[in-house]
């Protein structure tokens, strides 16, 4: 009797090990997506009840950082921990070199089940170019497409293709969408039901929604949803031609007129983001699977929604490259965790296996930031490094959780401080007050080119801007 009760006592202790271990991981991307329409992050238009579950029962980074605010190089940064000149990422629509190796593939080699769907934009020019050959550790990608923000998808012969047509070519449109057939909902489906084949087996699965991302058009009755709400309009929609850099003027602008008319749309898609959300997270307490599964929310960059007069990204602004990075992962993560301290995309993939307990890929560049979303005290230089896109006039940045400095080889330095100047309004580079935290990030950034070989710090003019910067006295 007593053998029987130790070996059943083993076998627990071995599976309740195991079951510690093998947490399953849902990696879950929106596309352009500013930050401030989440309520966790202080939107009040749109309730958005289930991501902020996952912000509450987490940790949410208040200032984590596109690498590059535009998709592809953003997307492989966060995949594999390094910098787009490490993938060889710079720009969008290039593809991710062979040799590199996502947080997806360690897992697949370690027994996961491992999938994807949405959006990828990591192969190539490409489009839509379903299931794309090269699957970089997704061994289920029948639901991966490369490009488009597409609207509409359906099954047919057991294949994925756009849902919408017009003189034979798929189009971004939106009419008849429904429940099953918008690609939110459509996304959230493959999802749920890659969820419910895998609920023994640990699985890996990242789905990438291509909303809010323009066009800005959403399915009924969220289309109409927001038609009447008074839409705040940002304070640098007009500010003056002195407080904008070169790498910032917008041509033409926008004006606030377009914000009213464009935003109510863009609130449509982020709610019905929010509630397919809620249905993958009730799959996963249906199966009792949420207690051990690691769930991280983010976007690939934002969309500046009208502010300094434009829409999109590419630039250093907060609405371009600031992003949403909530992390769920219970029993290491305290409920409720705020991290203040600057992060990248590349962060992500060291933070992810620290607490796994994982060894992460070699070539990883980013750090481990597990002891801040643990809550424990740690010596942790609070910077994170963002850069442009190749093949323009490149900025590179240096940003705090409190401070941008930005780069450029379009004209003068730029320092913004993001407490006293949230906006980003006011240039205070030469302010005399300013010369210490100038010189300090000045050189950070020039430690970081060297030791991560980003060529941008040799730019002729930002290396002479640098170089005045750490001569100061």
């Amino acid at each position: 009797m007593k053998r029987i009760l130790l070996t059943f006592l083993f076998v627990a202790l071995v599976q309740g090990f195991a079951l510690a271990k093998s947490y399953n991981v849902l990696v879950i991307q929106t596309d352009e997506h500013h930050f401030k329409t989440l309520g966790c992050y202080g939107g009040k238009i749109v309730k958005t009840p289930n991501i902020d579950w996952i912000a509450r029962h987490g940790a949410l980074a208040t200032s984590f950082y596109a690498t590059t605010p535009v998709c592809s190089p953003s997307r492989g940064a966060l995949i594999s921990g390094r910098y787009p000149q490490s993938t060889k990422v710079t720009n969008n629509n290039i593809p991710l070199d062979d040799h590199v190796v996502t947080f997806a593939e360690v897992l697949r080699r370690q027994g996961y089940k491992t999938g994807y769907a949405g959006k990828w934009h990591l192969e190539g020019l490409g489009k839509p170019q379903w299931a794309p050959k090269r699957k970089f550790g997704f061994e289920d990608n029948r639901y991966m497409f490369n490009r488009g923000h597409w609207k509409k998808f359906e099954i047919t012969g057991a294949r994925p293709r756009v849902a919408a047509i017009k003189r034979g070519k798929p189009y971004y449109g939106v009419e008849n969408a429904d429940s099953e057939s918008f690609s939110t909902d459509w996304l959230a489906n493959r999802t749920i039901d890659f969820i419910n084949l895998n609920k023994v087996e640990p699985f890996c699965y990242m789905v990438c929604f291509p909303d809010p991302h323009g066009p800005n058009t959403v399915r009924k009755p969220y289309d109409k949803m927001y038609k009447n709400v008074k839409v705040p309009i940002p304070v640098s929609v007009n500010k003056s031609r002195a407080q904008t850099p070169r790498w910032g003027a917008a041509s033409p602008r926008i004006t606030a007129d377009t914000v009213r008319v464009l935003m109510p749309s863009y609130y449509g898609m982020v709610k019905c983001l929010d509630d397919n959300i809620g249905r993958i997270l009730d799959a996963l307490r249906k199966n009792g699977q949420i207690d051990n599964t690691i769930i991280v929310f983010t976007a690939d960059h934002g969309d500046l929604c009208g502010e300094h007069g434009r829409l999109n990204k590419g630039v250093p602004y907060e609405g371009s490259a600031r992003v949403p990075f909530l992390f769920y992962c219970p029993g290491k993560i305290p409920a409720g965790t705020i991290v203040n301290q600057a992060l990248s995309c590349v962060d992500f993939v060291p933070t992810l296996f620290a607490l796994t307990g994982d060894e992460p890929p070699k070539g990883v560049e980013g750090r481990d930031a597990s002891a801040l979303f643990r809550g424990s005290k740690t010596k942790w230089d609070d910077i994170a490094f963002i850069r442009s896109t190749s093949g323009v006039k490149p900025w590179i940045a240096a940003v705090t959780d409190r401070y941008k400095l930005i780069y450029s080889a379009l004209g003068d330095p730029w320092l913004y401080d993001l407490k006293t100047d949230p906006d980003e309004l006011n240039n205070k580079f030469t302010n005399p007050d300013s010369e210490k935290i100038v010189r300090r990030l000045t050189g950070k950034l020039a430690a970081y080119a060297k030791r991560q070989n980003d060529p941008y710090t040799a730019d002729p003019q930002i290396k002479v801007d640098m170089d005045q910067a750490l001569s100061q006295n």
